[in-house]
C-alpha cells in the first residue's frame, strides 16, 4: 500500500510498492468513471489530496488533476512530487504557487486563466483546501469575479480524527484550528474553550505541541483525543484526560514528531471548568497565588485543589 513517509506532510517523500503500471491502471479507471461527467471550463476546482497515505485519493480527483490545464498549489514542488507519484505529467508552466503569503496576487493570475476558458484546480499540501490551509481567499475572489467554484471532496484530518474519537454527544463540534503561538494569547484562547460544551477540533505542529498540551491541561478531566501522523505509517490515536496530556507527550520521544489533530470531547455544561478559571486568571496578576485561588474558589464554587493546580499551570505559562 503506497504511503508517505513518517514526516510532516510538507516534507514527506512519496514512496510506493505499486508499479507505475498500477497507477496507470488507476488513471484509466479514473477516466472511465469520470470522463462522462461534466467538468466545465472557466471553473475553479477545489481538490482534496491525501493527508499522508497516497491511496487516499479519489478517482474523480485523479481524473480532474490530469484533465485541468492549470494547477494552483500551496507548494509547487510538493504537488509536482505528488502528481508524479500518480503518473500525472504536468509541466512547471502548468503549476501556479498560491500560498498564504501571496494568495491575493496569485488569485488574480488564476482568475485570468479562468477568463481564458481554462479549468484550474487548487490543491493544498495535504487534505481539503480552504479550511485551515490557504484557498478561502482564492475561492472568494473567484466567485466575486463571476466564475464557478466546484469542490471535489476527499481526505480531511478533521473528519478523520472525529471518526475515531468515539464521541456519543449530539451537539456537533466546533473547528478552531491552530491556537495562537504566544503563551498569553494561547492561555486566553484555552480559557474561552473551557466554557464550550461542544466538541472542539484543534490542529498543531510538532514544534508547538508541547506548549499546547501544557495549556490544555487546565481543562482537567475533560477527555481529549489526540491524533498524530494520521493515515501514515506511524499513526497514533490516543484518548486521555486533558490534565494527562503533558505526561503522555513526555512518555515517548516520538510522540512529539509529526502533525497533530486534537479533539476536546463534548462535555455537559455542568461539568465544564469555566468560571473558576476565568476568575482565577483575573486575580492572579493582582494577588498572591494562594489568595487568588481562595477567592476564585469562593466566587465560582469550584474545587480549591483544582484551581490551585491550574494556577501553577497559568503561572508557568505566563513565565514562558
Amino acid at each position: 500500500m503506497p504511503t508517505l513517509t513518517d514526516e510532516p506532510a510538507e516534507h514527506a517523500t512519496p514512496t510506493s510498492t505499486l508499479s507505475s503500471n498500477a497507477w496507470a491502471r488507476a488513471l484509466t479507471a479514473a477516466h472511465d468513471t469520470s470522463a462522462h461527467q461534466n467538468h466545465p471550463t472557466h471553473t475553479l476546482y477545489v481538490v482534496a489530496t491525501p493527508i499522508g497515505n497516497l491511496s487516499d485519493i479519489t478517482l474523480r480527483a485523479l481524473h480532474l488533476l490530469n484533465l485541468c490545464e492549470v494547477i494552483a498549489c500551496e507548494d509547487t514542488r510538493h504537488t509536482q512530487q505528488l502528481l508524479r507519484a500518480y503518473g500525472i505529467d504536468k509541466s512547471g508552466a502548468q503549476l501556479i504557487a498560491l500560498h498564504q503569503h501571496n494568495e491575493h496576487e496569485a488569485a488574480q493570475t488564476v482568475i485570468s486563466r479562468l477568463a481564458q476558458g481554462q479549468r484550474v484546480a487548487y490543491v493544498s499540501d495535504a487534505g481539503t483546501p480552504a479550511i485551515s490551509d490557504p484557498g478561502a481567499r482564492l475561492v472568494d475572489a473567484t466567485r466575486n469575479a463571476g466564475f464557478r467554484v466546484l469542490p471535489l471532496p476527499g481526505a480531511s484530518s478533521v473528519t478523520t480524527v472525529l471518526s475515531a474519537a468515539g464521541m456519543t454527544g449530539q451537539d456537533g463540534f466546533v473547528f478552531v484550528g491552530f491556537l495562537p503561538s504566544k503563551a498569553t494569547e494561547r492561555q486566553h484562547a484555552v480559557q474561552k474553550l473551557a466554557s464550550e460544551t461542544r466538541a472542539i477540533v484543534l490542529l498543531e505542529a510538532p514544534h508547538r505541541i508541547e506548549a499546547l498540551c501544557q495549556a490544555l491541561s487546565v481543562l482537567g478531566t475533560r477527555r481529549v483525543t489526540i491524533g498524530r501522523e494520521l493515515t501514515k505509517q506511524f499513526e497514533n490515536i490516543d484518548t486521555l484526560a486533558a490534565c494527562e496530556l503533558p505526561a503522555w507527550l513526555a512518555g515517548k520521544p516520538e510522540r512529539q514528531r509529526g502533525e497533530f489533530v486534537l479533539v476536546i470531547h463534548d462535555a455537559p455544561a455542568a461539568h465544564v471548568q469555566g468560571d473558576g478559571l476565568r476568575v482565577l486568571q483575573l486575580l492572579l496578576p493582582e494577588l498572591p497565588l494562594k489568595t487568588a485561588v481562595k477567592l476564585a474558589a469562593e466566587i465560582s464554587g469550584e474545587s480549591k485543589n483544582f484551581l490551585y493546580d491550574q494556577a501553577l499551570v497559568l503561572k508557568n505559562a505566563a513565565a514562558e
